[in-house]
């Protein structure tokens, strides 16, 4: 699928800079580690898959992480802007169908973002809705910047504004399962992630002693 690209959006892992909200209940170091095991995931959903990639990271490039894929450091004063930054670059290189996921997701597998690829030969957008009323993917066949300017980015009505404004452009739209991000601690012990992941919970035990 050459004219097809994923983009990835990683926060630099950051002693008390990621999972702000998680380190209030489990502490910086407890959130540190919860991020790492998150990125992970999302390095190995998709090296499984056989499209370009390009990797943003939120500060500087981690030469460690995703090996032999474009890496850049992500351009804009909020995330809508940098967001729209990312997906003029792609289209400008020529690609047709992009998909931008985060990489806090512990659910998430390469089917999730070949489906949004897919969804974008019949739609202009697409989306993968999270629990909280924002999204995990978005991606686009033609560019809409509506999607990334004046946003209630992190609030619960971020999804349904967006989707109320692409309606009224009559822009069409494909709608992903919706999977839960990772922002709170009750989001952590509802998690599968988690509930399977004994390393992770003695970790965060022992910090939290």
């Amino acid at each position: 699928m050459t004219d097809a690209l994923v983009i990835v959006f990683v926060k630099n892992i950051k002693l008390g800079t990621v999972k702000t909200r998680l380190a209030k209940t489990i502490g910086d170091y407890g959130a540190f580690e919860v991020y790492s095991e998150l990125v992970k995931i999302t390095e190995k959903a998709t090296e499984a898959l056989d499209i370009d990639k390009r990797i943003y990271f939120s500060n500087a490039v981690v030469d460690t992480q995703w090996e032999n894929e474009f890496k850049t450091v992500q351009k804009g004063i909020d995330l809508g802007e940098r967001m729209l930054n990312a997906f003029k670059d792609g289209f400008q290189s020529g690609y047709k169908r992009i998909v931008l996921i985060g990489s806090d997701l512990p659910d998430i597998n390469s089917t999730h973002i070949e489906n949004g690829l897919d969804a974008l030969k019949t739609n202009d957008v697409v989306f993968g809705p999270a629990e909280d009323g924002g999204y995990y993917l978005v991606g686009m066949s033609k560019m809409e910047e509506l999607i990334f300017k004046n946003k209630p980015w992190s609030q619960a009505n971020l999804l349904e504004l967006t989707l109320q404004e692409l309606q009224e452009k009559q822009t069409k739209v494909g709608i992903l399962e919706t999977l839960n991000d990772i922002d709170t601690y009750d989001d952590l012990i509802a998690s599968d992630f988690y509930k399977n992941n004994q390393k992770l919970q003695e970790k965060i035990q022992q910090l939290n002693d």
